[in-house]
């Protein structure tokens, strides 16, 4: 099964997801700062923010319609952020808190990957929007204990900046697939 994947994955989206990866966490340290200056202490950045990283790992599924980038994005933003210790990392558990949404993309993705379509605004949207969801749970109940009413207020600010995180990834996609002419 690893094999008929690996025959399906060539070096270009190996390259394409690994540089996408590396630019999901080279934003971190420019929007951390300031989701923590819009959100304060009350609420974690990740939550308010989150959409905006959590976009890379929709283009890297979106732009490769490769089954398993999305985790294969998130494998690899997990292991740059342990091994540079770049803001947002939780140690071993961001082996985690990273691959779980790159897995919430893929099964939002599963419909057109299997088919190698393009994705429209509405997968981009839902699949960015579990994406953070998912990061956003795994965060606060795996690290913080949050209770159920902050949980509750953190998961929905995750949806709408999940949301808009995937018009931004549908957009770009769109861009990128015209201008560069590619599938």
């Amino acid at each position: 099964m690893m094999r008929r994947w690996l025959s399906r994955i060539n070096l270009f989206h190996l390259i394409l997801i690994a540089v996408i990866a590396a630019l999901g966490i080279a934003i971190k340290p420019v929007v951390v700062p300031l989701a923590q200056l819009i959100t304060g202490s009350f609420i974690p950045g990740g939550a308010a923010m989150g959409g905006i990283y959590m976009l890379f790992l929709v283009l890297a599924v979106s732009l490769t319609r490769v089954r398993g980038a999305g985790l294969l994005c998130g494998l690899v933003q997990a292991l740059l952020v342990m091994a540079l210790g770049v803001a947002g990392s939780h140690g071993a558990a961001s082996l985690i808190t990273y691959t779980l949404p790159g897995l919430a993309v893929d099964l939002v993705f599963l419909p057109l990957t299997l088919r190698r379509r393009p994705p429209n605004i509405l997968v981009c949207v839902l699949a960015c929007m579990l994406a953070n969801i998912t990061g956003t749970m795994a965060v606060a109940f795996a690290l913080f204990q949050v209770e159920l009413i902050m949980a509750m207020l953190m998961l929905s600010l995750a949806a709408l900046s999940g949301a808009l995180g995937g018009v931004a990834a549908w957009a770009i996609t769109k861009q990128m697939r015209n201008h560069l002419r590619w599938g």
